[in-house]
């Protein structure tokens, strides 16, 4: 397996541990991770903390020009607005562990010129079927149902 997608999957195991929903992300640039973060809306009482941009907000400001050589990683598809903030940033890339439980706009992505790979990983979709599972009702909520 990947070694970028194993952190991001290590960081959705953090957020679950904490009593948060197990979606992880990791952002790399030249090989190495720059910025990592997990879901953290519960911990936090945060309506925009989803992995990706609590992803962003520890990997800090950077120029526009370090975005464009990066790859953002996550265990489970891009919601709107973590994608529209991949492309506000124009990162490039965005490695998916699983998008069976939840697809977010990754068509529009490749619209719009990012590369998006789908991993298909198993452990991904075992942790979000676990935690839809033991609590379906704040999984509505994360999504806006």
């Amino acid at each position: 397996m990947d070694k970028f997608l194993e952190a991001a999957i290590d960081e959705a195991k953090k957020g679950m541990a904490e009593g948060g929903i197990p979606i992880g992300s990791v952002l790399v640039i030249d090989g190495k991770i720059v910025g990592c973060g997990h879901n953290r809306r519960v911990q936090k009482g945060s309506p925009i903390l989803h992995a990706e941009m609590d992803c962003l907000e520890n990997a800090g400001r950077m120029k526009a020009s370090d975005y464009r050589k990066a790859t953002l990683y996550s265990t489970l598809s891009p919601c709107d607005m973590c994608s529209g903030a991949a492309l506000l940033y124009g990162i490039p890339k965005i490695v998916i562990g699983e998008n069976r439980t939840f697809q977010g706009p990754e068509d529009y992505m490749r619209s719009r010129g990012v590369e998006v790979e789908v991993a298909d990983n198993q452990e991904c979709r075992e942790l979000m079927a676990m935690f839809i599972k033991n609590s379906q009702q704040l999984w509505n909520e994360d999504i806006g149902e």
